[in-house]
């Protein structure tokens, strides 16, 4: 999770869920000033991912935690609102860090992968090593509240909700089941456990109608609700004729709402929104391909592959539309390229005998 300093030129940020503390669009403004790019979710080029603290309220942590790591694997440095704000210089870090990360885990016996999400969520001062003596504190309070049963989760979605977290460390704080919760957290202020207990507000802040439009286009297109998701894209792009991403999100979802013409239109906006949006390329490929268009679907992988090299499922597609074009060395080209990227899936199998069977051909050819 370390963030590279000297800058942001060239950095492609993604936004996962809607910002708590900022609106997007001037952060997107700051970026852009930067020399570098912010969209809404996440395509091949983004280098950093921005983890929003509205995402508490609309994913479950099983969830949260398979998208982290997912982008963790992918090389992606992940940042949180705080340190997203930070790294444009929007807001000035906490003084007085010197413990590193595994210090507070092993001073606070906070677990690895729970210290990680709550940083993700600007649990503590810090978002990320060093951490502040007040971190340890609360990574101790964080590790007593995970033990009595609560989950990193419980704890993220609470602690915004009583004012600066640095201010929790003067306070006693509690997991129980009063409320019918078993990790609902609770600040304790010395009186009777009934009258002497605060609930925190677990409610969602609210957010601005572009940001709650996108996340329900998600919800949707997630379900396979491809009209309904072509619908809250496009009244995304109302708002905001510029935003690259819904417009390829809606073209997925006419594509699969059958709407081929539309789907078409749809990517190529994208392309002209964002040139070198690789999915772009890539998906409106297939969609030409599917529709017998295979010059221009040929065109659009080399487009695609030209701006990724590495983009694998590109090189493979065009072997296979070379294929069964009939151009075979082309063929064997890709395939070959292809192993290059990928020598051990299903994928890279289906490759290796297309290079076997042209071989076998041309030797028949030449024999």
């Amino acid at each position: 999770m370390t963030v590279p300093a000297g800058g942001i030129p060239g950095a492609v940020f993604g936004i996962i869920g809607a910002l708590a503390a900022f609106p997007l669009r001037l952060a997107a403004r700051e970026v852009a000033r930067q020399q570098g790019q912010l969209r809404r979710g996440v395509t091949r080029r983004t280098s950093h991912v921005v983890f929003g603290r509205t995402l508490l309220a609309k994913a479950g942590d099983a969830e949260i935690e398979r998208r982290a790591d997912a982008e963790r694997r992918a090389g992606r440095t992940l940042l949180s609102e705080n340190g997203f704000l930070r790294l444009l210089g929007l807001m000035k870090a906490p003084e007085a860090s010197a413990l590193s990360r595994q210090s507070l885990i092993d001073q606070s016996r906070l677990a690895a992968v729970d210290l990680d999400l709550l940083s993700l969520f600007d649990a503590f001062e810090h978002d990320r090593e060093p951490y502040s003596f007040r971190d340890l504190i609360l990574a101790r309070k964080y590790a007593g509240l995970i033990s009595g049963g609560a989950s990193w989760g419980a704890i993220a979605r609470s602690v915004h909700r009583s004012g600066p977290v640095a201010s929790l460390t003067a306070k006693s704080l509690a997991v129980g089941s009063a409320s019918g919760r078993p990790d609902a957290i609770y600040l304790e202020n010395g009186q009777s456990e009934l009258d002497g207990q605060l609930l925190f507000d677990l409610g969602a802040p609210d957010d601005d109608t572009l940001e709650e439009l996108f996340a329900e286009a998600e919800v949707a297109e997630a379900a396979e609700d491809h009209e309904q998701a072509a619908a809250l894209y496009q009244r995304c792009l109302a708002i905001d004729p510029t935003d690259a991403i819904a417009a390829f999100n809606r073209a997925n979802c006419l594509r699969g709402a059958g709407r081929v013409a539309e789907a078409a239109h749809d990517y190529a906006r994208a392309i002209k929104l964002d040139p070198g949006f690789v999915e772009a390329w890539f998906n409106l490929a297939g969609l030409m391909s599917d529709e017998g268009r295979v010059a221009s679907a040929r065109r659009h992988l080399q487009k695609a592959i030209a701006l990724d090299a590495k983009y694998a499922d590109a090189v493979f597609n065009l072997a296979r539309l070379e294929f069964d074009a009939g151009n075979l060395e082309e063929a064997r080209r890709c395939w070959v390229r292809y192993l290059e990227l990928d020598a051990d899936s299903e994928w890279a199998r289906m490759a290796a005998k297309g290079v076997q069977f042209v071989d076998l051909h041309m030797a028949r050819m030449s024999g």
